[in-house]
């Protein structure tokens, strides 16, 4: 291979500046490279059996794997072996037309982004140069070292392992006339997650399978060999056919090559050029295969089997990432970028395949560069019950207007591990019907059901918010104390909402049987720790965490959470009945300052209590009569909406899309809260109470959750944590004197 610089040809595309190696014409390019494999007008090659489109797709691949090499070098950082052990794969999706492409591997983000400078899906942000390519890789309002939706052309954001294939689920779900592939490494195979979720998938929609895994089973994981990676062809094959895959299609390296190659697991790119050739067309072929089968009723896998760091500066679990040694004038990283060096003329093909592929660049024709069509919601028909009247089950109040949602938008789907029923929220079921292969009218259960109910929350969590983050309305109902395990796909998929460049509906869950409603069930079922995790996500500034008091406030709540965009709400509700203390007014007010006076009666000195949730009302309430007995003055206030209680400069809400600056003032902060002693009451974690104990000069304590225990009451358990009238009394006596 030789140096090549501009001077030296005037042919050289604009675009290549940056490009450091430039390599000789290619055997056969004259017959075989000469015009584009994908004509004029046309978003694919004709024919994956001709030897022109499989010339240009090895041509595709290689030019993926040097700008792999070329960015990743230019920051000595970043990911570059997993990707290139199926660069040929993703040339040959590009190159029959496919371009809603994902990714299960947050590693693979050099590679895509590779290929979203192809196709000049960046230069919709300023990226029109392999330099300028290098130049912002991994660098801030760049980008970033793992996938994210804030890049044009990609579809969703790829880092914790076990979640990609939830957006291609809902990606399928929602176009059923369009191919989701998504790449997925054997390394990351491991994740239970993955298989579990698309068989529960492909039991509830059957029809559903146009959604294609592309296993990457290139005998390494991150730091070590992978897991799978003893078993044999026929092992992994029955593997895929054991967890319901109809179609397994697999192309093995190692059929191929002609340089004796020791090990299971084989380079592709150093074979003869001609048997190059042989495993990119099986390659084609194949990938071909896979698409038609998945696009046709057949739950598809698509194998390639082929050793990491295929193409790159190293092999095996070394390629897996770039270390400071590993800068783009080190020889083994010249070497790499030398030996998959391509012509001036190469380059331009393969750019011109890419842009006609599917139509135009990714950024202009993948579904996610579009707002999906919502039905309208119209005015919901809530129902306000009487203030001091008949006790009710907020969840049950909410779960009628689930339902009618459900029957006004048909893309809408409510997920639940542990069962409606449980919460309080069977009447979604009987509206919307459980998603099941058994008819029966009994459990509500229906084939053509708008509630899906896998086992895992993660898979409840994945599904929902991968809706959500496709444009289209969810809700993911959940007991509080399970929830934390579907919850890193739901804080991957707020966290990709701040940053998007569209609006969609925002993810809405729905936490349900707290802590003090799971006396009997003991610690197992008493984990509202979790609330800590939705306090520190508050100040990413998009995450609201709401906390409706009753029956009149969740139905008020869940209205507003729907006219949100690109947020995480969390509704946090009891499902026992408990009294109506507020009217939809009230709650609308907390929605916007953040909190609502339910009770004050004037007295010598002044007790505030500030409190998050319902049930925890009931002793503060005791406890405020008792002190007002004693001349004391109680105020309580009910905290519906606690992220409005920051101050602006807590929270980085003017860094997200569809940025919500709502904050009150300190003027509005003392009318509220100041008092001559502040109590902070919750049934959950004390750091929920954050915004308001940073924010108060009065004498205050906090009471909330400790730990877990068997029970037969949720009184008693509020009283192994101290959550009683008595004690909220003494503490407040102290306080005032």
């Amino acid at each position: 291979m030789t140096a090549f610089t501009p001077k030296a040809s005037s042919a050289l595309p604009e675009f290549c500046e940056g490009i450091q190696y430039f390599g000789e014409v290619l055997p056969g390019f004259e017959t075989y490279g000469a015009t584009p494999a994908i004509e004029s007008g046309q978003v694919a090659i004709a024919d994956p059996t001709d030897a022109k489109a499989v010339y240009q797709t090895l041509l595709a691949a290689d030019a993926l794997r040097y700008l792999t090499v070329q960015v990743t070098g230019s920051k000595a950082s970043g990911h570059p072996g997993g990707f290139a052990s199926q660069a040929e794969a993703y040339a040959a999706l590009v190159m029959l037309g496919h371009k809603n492409i994902l990714t299960e591997v947050g590693h693979h983000a050099p590679g895509f982004y590779s290929a979203m400078f192809l196709d000049r899906s960046l230069e919709d942000m300023g990226i029109f140069t392999v330099q300028q390519l290098r130049d912002r890789f991994r660098e801030k309002h760049g980008l970033l070292g793992h996938l994210s939706g804030y890049i044009p052309g990609i579809l969703a954001p790829a880092g914790p392992l076990g979640q990609g294939q939830h957006f291609a689920m809902a990606a399928a779900l929602l176009h059923r006339d369009k191919l989701f592939p998504f790449t997925l490494g054997d390394g990351g195979l491991g994740e239970p997650y993955i298989m579990s979720s698309m068989a529960h998938f492909n039991t509830a929609y059957p029809h559903v399978t146009n959604f294609l895994p592309v296993l990457v089973w290139n005998g390494y994981s991150q730091e070590h060999h992978s897991m799978v990676s003893l078993k044999t062809n026929q092992q992994m094959t029955a593997y895929w056919q054991g967890n319901g895959f109809e179609e397994v299609i697999l192309v093995d390296a190692k059929e191929f090559d002609d340089q004796n190659q020791p090990g299971d697991y084989v380079d592709s790119t150093a074979f003869s050029f001609e048997q190059r050739l042989a495993f990119t067309k099986a390659v084609l072929v194949a990938v071909d295969k896979a698409a038609r089968s998945a696009m046709s009723g057949k739950l598809t896998v698509f194998i390639i089997k082929q050793l990491k760091g295929a193409g790159v500066h190293a092999r095996g679990a070394k390629s897996h990432n770039l270390y400071p040694k590993d800068t783009l004038d080190a020889p083994h990283i010249v070497s790499a970028l030398q030996t998959r060096a391509l012509s001036p003329e190469a380059w331009q093909i393969v750019r011109t395949n890419a842009e006609r592929a599917g139509g135009g660049p990714a950024a202009k024709t993948v579904v996610t560069e579009f707002e999906l069509p919502l039905s309208q919601l119209g005015t919901l028909p809530l129902e306000e019950y009487a203030v001091g009247g008949e006790p009710k089950v907020s969840t049950t109040a909410m779960g009628r207007l689930v339902g009618i949602v459900g029957q006004k938008d048909q893309n809408f789907l409510v997920t639940n591990a542990d069962g409606n029923e449980a919460s309080g929220i069977g009447n979604i079921n009987q509206a919307l019907k459980i998603i099941h292969p058994t008819s029966d009218e009994l459990y509500n259960q229906a084939p053509n059901g708008q509630v899906y109910e896998p086992l895992s929350e993660d898979a409840c969590a994945g599904l929902a918010a991968g809706l959500c983050l496709m444009g289209a309305r969810s809700l993911w109902c959940s007991y509080e104390s399970f929830a934390i395990n579907g919850l890193p796909i739901w804080q991957t998929v707020t966290q990709a909402m701040a940053e998007l460049r569209r609006q969609t509906p925002s993810t809405i869950t729905l936490f349900t049987a707290g802590a003090l409603e799971q006396g009997r069930n003991g610690w197992t079922h008493q984990r509202p720790e979790i609330e800590a995790y939705f306090a520190s996500m508050m100040r990413n500034g998009n995450v609201f965490p709401v906390f409706p008091p009753d029956a009149n406030s969740i139905q008020a709540c869940y209205d507003w959470a729907l006219t949100t965009k690109n947020k995480g709400i969390v509704i946090t509700a009891s499902k026992s009945p408990l009294p109506i203390r507020t009217t939809f007014a009230q709650t609308r007010q907390g929605l916007e300052e953040g909190a609502v006076v339910l009770h004050e009666i004037p007295g010598g000195k002044k007790v505030v209590f500030a409190v998050i949730g319902d049930m925890t009302l009931i002793p503060v309430f005791e406890a405020a009569a008792f002190l007002e007995t004693e001349g004391i003055g109680v105020k309580i206030v009910s905290v519906i909406n606690p992220r409005r209680l920051y101050r602006p400069h807590d929270v980085a809400w003017d860094t997200c899309s569809e940025a919500d600056g709502g904050f009150i003032d300190d003027a509005k902060f003392a009318e509220l809260f100041d008092g001559d002693a502040l109590i902070g009451v919750t049934g959950g974690a004390a750091s929920m109470l954050e915004p308001i104990m940073l924010r108060s000069n009065s004498k205050r304590d906090t009471f909330a959750w400790k730990r877990g225990e068997t029970t037969a009451s949720a009184g008693e358990l509020m009283a192994f944590n101290g959550l009683t009238a008595e004690a909220l009394t003494k503490r407040a006596i102290e306080l005032v004197h």
